[in-house]
């Protein structure tokens, strides 16, 4: 009778146990480089299809952001767990104590090139855009690459004019107010086609192509949040991993679920699909990722993009590899 007392209170214990409220999940914001764009999809797949929450992750909000170093320095300073920007811009930011690590890398290959209008200007070569009047945001990830561009082709601003332009600085391009401008052929380039005259209306010269050999955007996140919370980190990188590989497989159906998501992006699948196939086909993947997977980054590839940008004098100071990344979460 005992016993049976005893294995009864054990059972209702048990009971009690499964029954009982589930553990919270751990609430963290992500902020963006800039406004929405294909390669954000991860972020709201991972939301829409619950990797997140499978991870114990609640993603309270995805921030759109002002560029690549302002979104460095809010994750930097506590005010996002998260953020996705160009890692290039990374290396600068820790050069200048901003304590950022890289966490994923998205684009293998740097997604940004010069951009014309084809019936006004064919860039076949950089050369050809000395003398051109260049439209430069006179800050952030497309200012960096500009720099380390024309020194890798043995020019410098002096061979061009620069027109100081604001964002959305395409549209001087449309505009006709300057030749070119830098810009990301996953980002600008599917909405400027699509004004320009579709496949074709642009020009373009992809700085991977011409001595630009650098990682693209990436996943990154605070050395205080590595410090202090390294289970939340590898929970969201798996969650995001999931999410990074779903969209690579999906993009129609990750960019649908991106417009859902985002505020203002319904009836936008066309461009966000777009933006994602050009990543597919240009970025995403190379020998490191068909071989470790998806968001794979290496110590050489790393050192690499370092010296790139010190040895063309957009990085000042000097930044460790192994400092500016880890591989830690990438690895199963």
């Amino acid at each position: 009778m005992l016993r049976r007392s005893v294995c009864g209170a054990l059972m209702g214990l048990a009971a009690a146990v499964l029954a009982g409220p589930a553990l919270a999940a751990d609430q963290v914001s992500v902020q963006l480089d800039w406004v929405v764009r294909g390669n954000h999809a991860m972020f709201f797949v991972a939301k829409e299809k619950g990797y997140f929450a499978h991870n114990g992750i609640e993603v309270t909000e995805i921030r759109k952001g002002t560029g690549s170093p302002d979104a460095m320095r809010l994750v930097a300073n506590g005010n996002a767990g998260f953020g996705f920007g160009d890692l290039p811009t990374l290396a600068v930011a820790r050069s200048q104590n901003v304590p950022v690590v890289a966490l994923a890398a998205v684009n293998q290959r740097s997604p940004i090139g010069m951009i014309a209008l084809a019936k006004s200007r064919q860039l076949k070569s950089p050369a050809d855009i000395k003398g051109l009047n260049i439209g430069i945001h006179p800050a952030g990830s497309t200012y960096i690459f500009y720099k380390a561009f024309l020194a890798a082709n043995g020019m410098t601003e002096a061979d061009m004019k620069m027109s100081s332009v604001s964002p959305p600085y395409e549209s001087y391009l449309l505009l006709g107010r300057v030749d070119a401008v830098p810009g990301y052929i996953d980002a600008e380039v599917p909405e400027l086609e699509a004004k320009a005259g579709g496949p074709g209306s642009l020009s373009i010269l992809l700085g991977a192509d011409y001595g630009y050999d650098v990682y693209g955007s990436g996943l990154f996140t605070s050395e205080a949040m590595l410090k202090d919370k390294p289970d939340v980190v590898k929970r969201f990188v798996a969650a995001y991993l999931e999410a990074f590989r779903f969209t690579a497989e999906n993009p129609k159906e990750a960019a649908a679920i991106t417009a859902k998501a985002a505020p203002g992006y319904a009836g936008k699948e066309d461009v966000l699909a777009a933006q994602l196939q050009a990543d597919i086909d240009h970025t995403f993947s190379d020998a490191d990722t068909k071989a470790n997977g998806l968001g794979w980054m290496t110590k050489e590839k790393w050192a690499n993009t370092i010296k790139v940008l010190t040895d063309q004098g957009a990085l000042k100071g000097t930044v460790a590899a192994d400092a500016a990344f880890t591989d830690a979460y990438l690895k199963p």
